[in-house]
């Protein structure tokens, strides 16, 4: 976690990106990869264009959302919450964020899964 500003695309910069403590950032070959608290690398769905989740039912089984902790910030830098049933799941830069129930931690299995499924780094 960091409470640093973020730098640009492509090569990691030099301070972390700025994220909730729900999240960690971790480098990674020159590009900050983020994380929830157990590990777990953070994607989005192609299909959340307007700012909600599309992906409930069977696909939040499988794609979990990552949800805000009681008491977290609802705006943090470039991440914000947004209601889900009576939680709140955080989105970055207006989309939402999730994990992959077929990763352990560290993996990152479900980069590109359906060519709809992206994983979150910078």
């Amino acid at each position: 976690m960091s409470d640093r500003g973020a730098g640009s695309q492509g090569k990691a910069p030099s301070l972390p990106p700025v994220t909730p403590g729900d999240i960690s950032v971790f480098e990674d070959r020159g590009s900050y990869v983020l994380r929830d608290q157990n590990g777990m690398a953070l994607y989005q769905y192609d299909l959340d264009v307007d700012g909600r989740p599309h992906c409930s039912g069977t696909c939040a089984v499988i794609w979990p959302p990552v949800l805000a902790s009681i008491g977290a910030s609802a705006v943090v830098g470039d991440w914000k919450t947004i209601p889900r049933g009576t939680a709140r799941q955080w989105t970055y830069r207006g989309k939402p964020v999730y994990t992959y129930s077929k990763d352990a931690p560290g993996e990152t299995k479900g980069d590109g899964v359906e060519g709809k499924w992206r994983l979150i780094s910078l």
